[in-house]
């Protein structure tokens, strides 16, 4: 017979594995018939809290998804019953009765998408996007979004609260947007989760969630929910290109590696020739869009033995139409210098020098260009700018390292 500790340890597992994988659509189909993002949270919590005491008495029963989804449907009764502010008639009281029981996780409601394109409204701003994307469909908690943001616990949880608020004063329906408004919503969708991603991405797996694996789950739940869209799959096809690499790009020592000195055998193949893949269904459809066209370049990094800048730079002049940005414009003008048109990227440089001043990609990439070019002052003190703007240590010895082998070819030239 299991002991009480056992037992304890196999229902802490399980509802781990039932956070982290069902969470998204408990709490989606909750939100649908709640109609409140606050009430859905607290009832889910509450309904994890009885699911301690209840499974370490009597075992984890034969659908957890549905044990909780009745539980919090009760909950969140208690909850309207108690609170004289939310007090609702019985007749409104009687759908969550009625509806109540869910014994079959197939028959829980998969909302997740109403939810997504709620979290992301463009009536938010993107900080409460991708905060309430995270705490609501990915389950991280307030302190580990607040770590993605360098923000107090405190902070971070108003924000959440306030998002939740304006959903509910505004009235944000929850609801997939329509056709004519599919396509501007979801780049705002992709936007949130990319930039969920470049944040994992940069930092790394920490202690907590790996923000970049977290995206790439919110990604091909997407393309799940909504398969056969060009712009989720060139998305999600992006991500995986990307984080193919991500066991190359930093050194033994902690410091970052250069991609074409990376170590290519340390690639995932498999996601590589996933994304690929993807890539090829997603420009068979014949509605190009920003993502596919950043996974094409993505693509021309992994498809032969050294990264096809020309082609690149194509690439950049058609995703500079539909994102006219100063950063995609940088990005076509390292292109430029890469394919070894310096004068041309010398010129993008310059063009964008008020813009980028702060950016800590442009100082980097203009030191490289001035050194190629000859001019070691300049580049010397470009160097200087970008490890001053560096948060990341790996960065940061990677351009220290640039920056003293930039100084010994100096040495060596005047001794010469």
């Amino acid at each position: 017979m299991p002991s009480a500790a056992s037992g304890a340890v196999a229902v802490t597992r399980a509802l781990d594995a039932l956070v982290r994988n069902d969470r998204g659509r408990l709490m989606s189909a909750l939100i649908a018939r709640l109609g409140s993002f606050q009430l859905a949270e607290d009832a889910f919590q509450d309904a994890l809290v009885s699911a301690v005491s209840h499974w370490s008495r009597n075992g984890v029963p034969h659908s957890p998804q549905g044990w909780l989804l009745q539980a919090a449907y009760r909950k969140a009764i208690d909850r309207i019953r108690q609170n004289k502010s939310e007090a609702r008639k019985v007749d409104d009281l009687r759908p969550l009765v009625r509806d109540e029981a869910c014994d079959d996780p197939d028959e829980i409601p998969d909302e997740r998408l109403r939810l997504i394109f709620t979290c992301c409204h463009p009536a938010l701003e993107t900080k409460s996007q991708v905060a309430l994307t995270l705490r609501t469909i990915g389950g991280l908690s307030t302190t580990e979004i607040a770590r993605v943001f360098l923000d107090a616990d405190t902070t971070m949880g108003q924000r959440l609260s306030r998002a939740k608020a304006k959903i509910a004063a505004a009235r944000i329906p929850y609801v997939v947007p329509g056709p004519d408004e599919w396509a501007t919503r979801l780049q705002s969708v992709l936007a949130v989760i990319y930039l969920i991603y470049t944040s994992g991405y940069a930092a790394g797996p920490t202690d907590g969630r790996n923000l970049a694996e977290e995206a790439l789950f919110l990604c091909r739940l997407l393309n799940r929910l909504h398969p056969d869209d060009p712009e989720i799959e060139g998305c999600l096809a992006l991500l995986l290109i990307t984080q193919a690499r991500c066991h190359a790009r930093v050194d033994a020592d902690g410091v970052t590696v250069a991609l074409a000195e990376q170590d290519r055998t340390k690639w995932n193949r498999a996601q590589i020739d996933e994304g690929l893949g993807l890539i090829d269904v997603a420009m068979q459809r014949r509605a190009p869009g920003p993502y596919q066209i950043k996974a094409a370049i993505a693509a021309c990094h992994v498809q032969g033995e050294v990264s096809d800048w020309p082609q690149i730079v194509l690439l950049y002049d058609s995703l500079a139409r539909l994102e006219p940005t100063a950063v995609v414009r940088l990005n076509r003008a390292v292109a430029l210098m890469e394919a070894g048109w310096l004068e041309a990227a010398s010129r993008s440089f310059d063009v964008l020098a008020s813009v980028l001043n702060g950016y800590q990609p442009y100082h980097a990439a203009r030191a490289e260009l001035l050194s190629r070019l000859g001019h070691f002052a300049e580049a010397s003190a470009a160097y200087a700018m970008a490890i001053d703007l560096t948060r990341l240590e790996s960065d940061a010895a990677f351009l220290r390292r640039r920056a003293e082998y930039l100084a010994k070819l100096v040495g060596q030239s005047e001794q010469s």
